[in-house]
């Protein structure tokens, strides 16, 4: 599985602590694709990568992780979700099909980022299961908004 990170200055020093837990799992690849700048750069550069297929999944941090989501959710087909606990991070995989998850350095300790990361990594949406319905409901909005 090959996972892109992504990181402002502010959410750096979780974003290394993040990489090297999941750099040490046989089979993971981890690329860090942050740079100087602003989040809404940084998550636009890791959501268009997913997009291309050039990553299977991604983490973005910031301060609280909500400017990371907003931003990455404005790249159509994109669905990024805010997770602080193991709940939202299955639920973002298994009921939303969310291929990013975000995270805020000031919101969230290290301890707890790498069980939300495991859990989500754990969890896959069915795309028979009883959500299908609602993520194929926000792939219409993207195709919408993609050629609008």
């Amino acid at each position: 599985m090959k996972i892109a990170l992504g990181a402002d200055s502010v959410g750096k020093p979780l974003l290394d602590v993040i990489a090297a837990y999941l750099s040490q799992r046989s089979g993971v690849t981890v690329s860090d694709l942050s740079e100087p700048g602003f989040y809404a750069d940084i998550a636009a550069k890791v959501a268009k990568a997913v997009l291309a297929g050039e990553y299977d999944r991604a983490v973005l941090f910031c301060g609280t992780g909500i400017g990371m989501s907003i931003s990455a959710n404005k790249a159509p087909g994109i669905r990024a979700a805010l997770t602080h606990d193991a709940y939202s991070a299955e639920r973002a995989a298994k009921s939303n099909n969310a291929q990013i998850i975000t995270m805020g350095a000031r919101v969230i300790g290290p301890e707890l980022a790498k069980y939300v990361v495991d859990v989500w990594l754990a969890s896959t949406f069915d795309p028979n299961g009883p959500s299908a319905a609602n993520v194929d409901a926000v792939n219409r909005l993207d195709a919408r908004k993609s050629s609008g």
